[in-house]
């Protein structure tokens, strides 16, 4: 491997437009797509079509805020960053250790369900060492290169892409009664106990499961640092986003609780198993099997990618190891990777230790995370929306509509889904574990602040124009 130069701390611009439109679009395809709409649906019935477009809506509003400041000022760190020059340093500490915490538990949740998967088709080997191997061979790929893993990602969200496609126009050949043996017959969205057989309340009550699954859409504007079109591609993928998510979620909810009776699908198995078997399609357990394996391979790729570029954009401003800034030959932050995957494996061995206590107190900790970001992203747009209009409205090329109602309206949304967790009793440990999580990181930042005051000299973090984000026009 070579060695890592001590002044090299620019990234390089690998991926290609392909890669970021698959990025794009298979960033919101994850492993709980397949898996977790079951749980959704026995909560709500048919009413998940309106939980699914309901986190669609939040989604795309806060991705096309995101796209906002972005297109104005593309940087790596992305959301990071303008949180930082927006609210200061807090809040750019906060973000960044808040989203690396969440995907860094993501990468060794997803290496334990792969291994899972895996155990199908080789049932006598161990599961903690099939999932040790699946981040190893993730890993190399992440330290290859980042063409190397916009390739890799481009493939496996090409994968998930076509397979979806292929369902939602089979399912449709049946709901329309055009497929073999089938009859256009729509009441299975009524006949068990009606539309919303549990009451409207349960409708959102699963917004969090859903945005959980939908998390990764906003992965395109960290990636498109490294590209040599960031504002173009940040732009193209947060135009499109909202047609992702209402032909992956939307379409495929609504095709399933038309398909068959809500209450016969079994919360924690993949309602596409039972679909694909009501086709009559042969060996649909193995085909699907494949699929979220896939599917948990790419959140492993994203995973590492993700969490390696927040410690690279955090170190930048201090709030990691300095270190972090540095990149070998290729442009990879090869520490940030090994770092990230270290953590991985800590979660991967809590897994088979302590699965009822430590494993499964990261994983809940992790359930509210994306809502407090997508919190610090709405009040972030806000005020850098009103500074920029001010002092350089030549950058606002790709504006929010009904500024500043709509960016206030989504932000009052996510707070009340938040009360609406702390209420519910089956929600409730998730919102409090990462309330716990955001404690944390808070009382991590005074730390540091008391610590650089005391020391010889305090970085420059709290500046609008973050100096050492590697905006992307410097990236070669």
């Amino acid at each position: 491997m070579p060695e890592l130069s001590t002044d090299h701390t620019t990234l390089q611009a690998g991926l290609k437009k392909r890669h970021l439109t698959m990025l794009s679009m298979g960033g919101v395809i994850g492993a709980g797509f397949f898996v977790g709409l079951s749980g959704v649906i026995d909560q709500a019935g048919p009413g998940a079509i309106l939980t699914c477009a309901i986190c669609g809506f939040i989604v795309f509003l806060v991705m096309r805020m995101l796209g906002e400041m972005a297109v104005a000022k593309p940087c790596t760190g992305s959301f990071t960053e303008y949180s930082r020059m927006a609210l200061g340093g807090w809040a750019g500490f906060t973000t960044g250790w808040l989203y690396w915490y969440f995907w860094v538990v993501v990468v060794g949740i997803e290496a334990v369900v792969g291994a899972t998967l895996l155990a199908r088709w080789f049932p006598g080997v161990p599961l903690w060492l099939m999932s040790a191997a699946l981040l190893m061979v993730m890993t190399v790929v992440n330290l290859l290169s980042v063409s190397n893993f916009g390739e890799a990602e481009y493939w496996f969200a090409g994968i998930k892409v076509a397979v979806i496609i292929a369902f939602i126009v089979i399912a449709s050949l049946f709901v329309l009664g055009v497929w073999p043996g089938s009859t256009a017959d729509f009441h299975n969205l009524t006949a068990h106990g009606g539309f919303l057989p549990n009451g409207l309340g349960v409708v959102f009550v699963g917004v969090v499961t859903v945005i959980f699954s939908m998390t990764g859409a906003e992965l395109v504007t960290i990636a498109a640092a490294e590209s040599t079109e960031p504002a173009q591609a940040i732009r193209r993928a947060t135009s499109t986003v909202v047609f992702r998510i209402l032909a992956f979620f939307v379409l495929s909810t609504f095709l399933l609780v038309t398909m068959m009776p809500w209450d016969s699908l079994v919360p924690g198995e993949s309602p596409f198993i039972a679909a694909l078997d009501l086709l009559r399609i042969p060996g649909a357990a193995d085909i699907l099997n494949l699929v979220v394996l896939v599917a948990v391979l790419s959140c492993l790729n994203s995973g590492l990618y993700t969490a390696s570029r927040m410690l690279f954009a955090l170190s930048a401003h201090r709030d990691a190891p300095r270190w972090m800034t540095r990149v070998n030959s290729r442009g990879v932050p090869v520490k940030g990777v090994l770092s990230c995957t270290f953590i991985g494996y800590c979660c991967i061995a809590a897994a088979y230790v302590w699965p009822d206590t430590i494993f499964l107190y990261l994983v809940n900790s992790s359930g509210a995370i994306c809502l407090f970001v997508y919190v610090l992203i709405c009040l972030s747009e806000l005020r850098l929306r009103r500074r920029w209009e001010k002092d350089s409205p030549e950058i606002l090329k790709f504006r929010v509509w009904l500024f500043p109602w709509l960016p206030i309206a989504v932000t009052g949304v996510i707070l009340a889904i938040l009360v609406g967790m702390g209420l519910n009793a089956g929600t409730r440990a998730e919102l409090v574990q990462s309330l716990i999580a955001l404690g944390v990181i808070l009382l991590a930042y005074v730390a540091k602040r008391r610590s650089t005051r005391e020391g010889t000299h305090a970085p420059q973090a709290d500046s609008e124009t973050p100096s050492e984000a590697v905006p992307a026009e410097r990236l070669a």
